[in-house]
């Protein structure tokens, strides 16, 4: 049977979702992390188009995946504004003027860490 693009974005998504639970407690990962991890380093915008849904997964740690500059590009898909903010603050990871500070030092690269 040919899966429809919607089957197959489903698919991504999960895949996604699945990376996206491994990000370690007090880490953080970019879009086109997860993007390139998953074989397919021009989809990060579909990686974003994920998140945006994710957030309301309980087991799904969104907050934890930002722009590739740690920027918290995704703040305005989560129930208020400064929630994703308060989530990483609530894992000791500092966020000034929204962005991620110390982000190279957090920055988990499943490529290399899931190997």
């Amino acid at each position: 049977m040919i899966k429809s693009l919607n089957d197959k974005n489903k698919d991504f998504f999960e895949q996604v979702y699945d990376v996206t639970r491994l990000i370690p407690y007090g880490r953080v990962t970019s879009y086109g992390a997860i993007a390139s991890y998953l074989g397919s380093k021009k989809s990060s915008r579909m990686v974003g188009w994920a998140m945006n849904a994710a957030h309301r997964i309980p087991d799904v740690p969104a907050h934890r995946v930002v722009n590739r500059n740690g920027l918290l590009t995704g703040k305005m898909h989560f129930e208020s504004p400064d929630q994703m903010q308060r989530l990483l603050e609530m894992e000791n990871i500092e966020v000034k003027g929204d962005v991620v500070v110390n982000f190279k030092i957090l920055f988990w690269d499943p490529s290399k860490e899931l190997i």
